[in-house]
């Protein structure tokens, strides 16, 4: 069996099948619906909303299908959904600091977070999809450009604009 490929014939019912893609993905889908979002309720949201789909859908994948790719495409679907509901974004989560036994390590560390989180929230959501799907979640541009619904070079032009807005940013935050 492929990476990514549906394990419903070794297991005896689609409710188990679930349980262990479940188990495997649902930390993909978190961390990704967190970073295209923002807060941690609306990413919780958003992670129920493609685990539902998900299980409504699992008999009707094909077999052989990129299920991670699959499960981005689908998250990137809802976040825009969301966003499209809340009001216009005013910020990210502010996470509880970093443990480490450094107190100094873990504010700089905690400091670093919030300014990336900001800087996230200041670009366009076209970066911050590819900027998140590229660069933190290490897709290449192929599969983001099938993710997100747009060209190769589309996607290349949406992250380098969103590199650019955001070394504008922390520079100009100087942290």
């Amino acid at each position: 069996m492929q990476p990514g490929e549906l394990a419903i014939g070794i297991v005896e019912t689609i409710e188990e099948s679930f349980e262990l893609l479940l188990k495997h993905h649902e930390p993909q889908v978190a961390r990704t619906a967190y970073r295209l979002l923002g807060r941690a309720d609306d990413a919780q949201d958003a992670t129920q909303e493609v685990l539902l789909r998900l299980f409504r859908n699992l008999r009707k994948l094909p077999s052989g299908v990129n299920l991670p790719a699959w499960l981005y495409t689908v998250t990137v679907n809802v976040c825009r959904d969301a966003l499209k509901r809340r009001p216009p974004f005013d910020g990210m989560e502010r996470d509880h600091a970093a443990s480490s036994p450094d107190p100094e390590h873990a504010l700089a560390f905690e400091q670093r977070k919030r300014l990336l989180a900001e800087a996230l929230s200041r670009i366009t959501h076209q970066e911050r999809e590819c900027i998140t799907l590229h660069d933190i979640e290490g897709l290449s541009t192929r599969e983001v450009s099938a993710i997100v619904g747009c060209s190769e070079s589309t996607v290349r032009s949406h992250l380098s604009s969103g590199r650019a807005r955001l070394k504008e940013i922390v520079q100009g935050r100087r942290l």
